[in-house]
């Protein structure tokens, strides 16, 4: 009985259409695969994303339901994506161009999906709890690997054992610590995670074990923009408290955090490596790399450079202007803002700013939301999370689903859910 019971729950954490419809249950189920396999690669969760874009159009054609016109907003993303289409038309490396514009596809595609997806509560969170799921299996292999470089590199010699323990810190922090995909994607679905699951107290173990271990892989990654986001958003957590016994204990908790978090050698050497001269600190690289950028958005706003252009006369502009460690490591702008601008323009820029100011419009309700916003911001702000594929098919799935009337971190969405009860 005992197992039949766990079979029925298990089956409960995949989705299943109510009027047996096979199409849309694939479609669902390929999206959580794709969003546990996110944090463990690039390629992974491609094949999936394709098998729910596929189904996706075809319950388009085969449903009687009709386009959502309350949720024109997401339309602004294939504006998006024909615009930097168009971009080629003036862009002189067709080649590389070709090859964005195929990986922006799910911009096109996944938002008109969506316009005409109903999805319920459970059905949508059920998409963060495959990603939670990831972010765990991604933090073990991750562990192990630092694990195993550590033992492997130590040879015997255990004369000094807090020279060795000082030594192989260094493979459980930053960049050494994810292997799997860049850390700036990783640290972005740690901390949507954490916001959506922060929404309600931490009741179970077991649920507190993996916030622990959410914020414990946030601190090993060692990303000061996930670090100043975290920040804010405690800040938010804390404000938003009633009871005055729970606000001190979150303001203790707070400090200890701080206290922790601020000591990281990795993300906090930041003032010191502002000051030195050399050029090849990571503080004064993305510096370096926005003056570029600002430059030749100057000379060229209106259309930019087109998406296969834009990259290559960036490089070129290091090189101008002696920032050789950009020039040699070919260094994007780092900001999805910038990439923009010099990609398409003021037109390309233009929608992506009207998507942000209508997500802040509809995300300024509760702290909550507000901490999502913010998260989504400021990854833009640090990273050019569009071109990669990761960032792409993230963002052309979350914030078109933020942005349909009915908001996912909506308190009726979060008070709705019937699944994974243990972790909640």
């Amino acid at each position: 009985m005992n197992i039949r019971y766990k079979l029925i729950e298990l089956s409960e954490v995949f989705y299943k259409d109510e009027n047996n419809n096979l199409i849309v249950t694939i479609f669902w189920n390929s999206l959580y695969i794709a969003f546990f396999l996110l944090p463990l690669g690039i390629n992974l969760p491609t094949p999936f994303f394709i098998v729910s874009i596929v189904l996706g159009f075809v319950n388009i054609f085969r449903s009687k339901i009709r386009f959502a016109s309350d949720n024109k907003a997401l339309l602004l993303f294939p504006l998006y994506f024909v615009i930097m289409a168009l971009s080629l038309v003036y862009t002189d490396n067709i080649s590389d161009g070709v090859d964005l514009v195929q990986r922006s596809l799910s911009l096109l595609l996944f938002p008109i999906i969506f316009l005409f997806v109903k999805e319920d509560a459970s059905t949508v969170k059920k998409l963060f709890d495959f990603l939670l799921f990831g972010l765990i299996v991604s933090f073990v292999i991750n562990f192990s690997i630092a694990f195993y470089d550590s033992i492997t590199t130590i040879k015997g010699d255990f004369n000094s054992i807090r020279d060795v323990i000082t030594s192989k810190w260094n493979n459980f922090i930053g960049d050494e610590f994810s292997k799997l995909i860049n850390p700036s994607y990783l640290s972005l679905y740690i901390l949507l995670v954490l916001s959506y699951y922060l929404k309600k107290t931490l009741v179970t173990k077991l649920r507190t074990v993996i916030v622990f271990l959410l914020f414990l892989y946030l601190f090993l990654l060692a990303s000061r923009a996930a670090y100043l986001i975290l920040l804010v958003m405690s800040v938010l957590l804390i404000f938003t408290i009633k009871d005055k016994t729970n606000k001190y204990t979150m303001c203790i908790v707070f400090c200890m955090g701080l206290v922790i978090f601020a000591n990281n050698p990795r993300a906090f050497g930041f003032y010191e490596n502002m000051m030195e001269y050399d050029n090849s600190t990571s503080e004064k690289l993305r510096v370096l790399t926005w003056n570029a950028s600002i430059k030749l958005i100057k000379e060229a706003p209106l259309l930019g450079y087109g998406v296969g252009d834009a990259n290559d006369i960036l490089i070129k502009k290091y090189k101008e202007l002696g920032y050789l460690y950009n020039y040699k490591n070919r260094y994007n702008a780092h900001n999805q803002f910038f990439q923009t601008l010099l990609q398409t323009g003021i037109f390309g820029f233009g929608v992506l700013l009207s998507i942000f100011i209508l997500l802040a419009t509809r995300m300024r309700r509760s702290s909550n939301e507000f901490s999502v916003f913010l998260i989504l911001v400021t990854s833009l702000l640090f990273e050019s999370m569009l071109v990669r594929f990761n960032g792409i098919v993230f963002f052309s799935i979350v914030i078109p689903l933020l942005l349909k009337k009915r908001s996912i971190l909506s308190s009726r969405i979060i008070r709705n859910i019937s699944t994974l009860k243990d972790m909640h």
